[in-house]
């Protein structure tokens, strides 16, 4: 098909510019006059058409648009003129060229083949992410194993804050709740990782029960987030 206007498909949908329209269709007014009236039939900016400026070549630039072909379509019925009805064949056909099955399915392996490059780039990164990330990993199990967890009152000492301070700061972050009884419990989402819960037995009271203890790697987490949040 001979292209009479130029025809963008930069974009996911074909466009034409408004000037290059306005040219061929040979309106009388100048563009900015002609273009403000066509938009009083109801086309809206950003949905119908998207404004920009032209590249200045010294003097002040001007303003262009990009039209969809729906737009241009009713554009060129509005002027009831030959050229318009000889534009608007074009669109036509140039709609059906682009809705044809080849077209969709060209357009469709396109978009295909760029969500697979943004997958093989994600997972480039979050390679490099884990490589980063598995030495301090392999740290914080180590302190696990050598028994390294503390208590509330022994962590809040550890990172300098007050115990009341810091039990609030991991309530109100939703690291820690209060049960029934008012006891301290973490969400376990977070058992495992920033928390353990230890067994405990006393002889002597013959009290039983768990006691809430934080990981190293818990401890390091609350001291980044404690400091970030002064």
């Amino acid at each position: 098909m001979q292209a009479m206007i130029k025809i963008n498909y930069d974009s996911e949908r074909p466009t034409v510019l408004g000037r290059d329209l306005h040219k061929f269709l040979e309106v009388e007014s100048n563009y900015t006059t002609w273009f403000k009236r066509m938009c009083e039939y109801g086309f809206v900016e950003n949905v119908d058409f998207i404004p920009f400026l032209e590249e200045s070549t010294g003097g002040r630039p001007s303003q262009d648009h990009q039209l969809t072909i729906e737009m241009a379509k009713e554009i060129c019925m509005l002027q009831r003129s030959e050229k318009g009805k000889i534009a608007r064949q074009y669109f036509i056909q140039l709609e059906k060229a682009w809705n044809t099955p080849e077209m969709v399915m060209s357009r469709a392996l396109k978009m295909a083949e760029k969500q697979m490059k943004q997958l093989q780039m994600d997972n480039a990164k979050l390679t490099v992410d884990n490589q980063i990330m598995k030495p301090k990993a392999d740290y914080f199990d180590e302190l696990v194993d050598r028994g390294l967890n503390t208590g509330i009152r022994e962590t809040a000492k550890e990172l300098d804050i007050k115990e009341k301070k810091f039990v609030k700061f991991l309530i109100e972050k939703k690291y820690l709740y209060r049960d029934k009884k008012g006891n301290l419990q973490p969400y376990s989402r977070y058992v495992g990782d920033l928390f353990t819960l230890k067994e405990c037995f006393n002889e002597g009271t013959g009290w039983k029960g768990l006691q809430l203890l934080v990981t190293p790697k818990g401890k390091e987490t609350f001291k980044e987030l404690y400091l970030a949040a002064l």
